[in-house]
């Protein structure tokens, strides 16, 4: 059993109801529901946060007895080097990932401050990225 957790960032609370042609029509709660059963071999934590403190303390509280870090900064993945930092600093895995292909969006999307430092990144997949993410630790 892995132990994973998927830490969102601003405005993913807003899931379901924000840009529905970008981002889908499903909340996140739901979506959660959904692969906590698919992947129930698997303890699946969820943190989200509008904060970007926040969510770099529960990066370093995650970040040493966890197997697997799944983490969508969104716009602070394109902003924050102190996100960029946390993840260099903790031993835990980190796949980045996105909901919509950021390359296919405006030009500031394309610099990640996440990427350097994570596994891997998946996005463009819709909600099926976060999938794809924990199937990369089940390898």
């Amino acid at each position: 059993m892995k132990k994973l957790i998927i830490i969102n960032g601003p405005n993913l609370n807003l899931l379901g109801k924000r840009e529905p042609a970008i981002y889908g029509s499903l909340s996140f709660t739901d979506f959660l529901e959904e692969i906590k059963q698919k992947y129930s071999n698997n303890e699946i934590d969820y943190f989200q946060s509008n904060i970007e403190g926040e969510i770099i303390n529960k990066l370093q509280e995650v970040g040493f007895s966890y197997d697997g870090i799944i983490l969508n900064a969104a716009a602070y993945t394109h902003t924050s080097v102190g996100i960029g930092d946390a993840i260099k600093a903790i031993e835990t895995p980190v796949v980045e990932v996105h909901i919509s292909n950021t390359y296919a969006r405006e030009e500031f999307r394309h610099q990640s401050y996440i990427s350097p430092n994570a596994k891997g990144v998946i996005l463009g997949f819709g909600l099926q990225s976060y999938e794809l993410a924990i199937q990369s630790f089940q390898l």
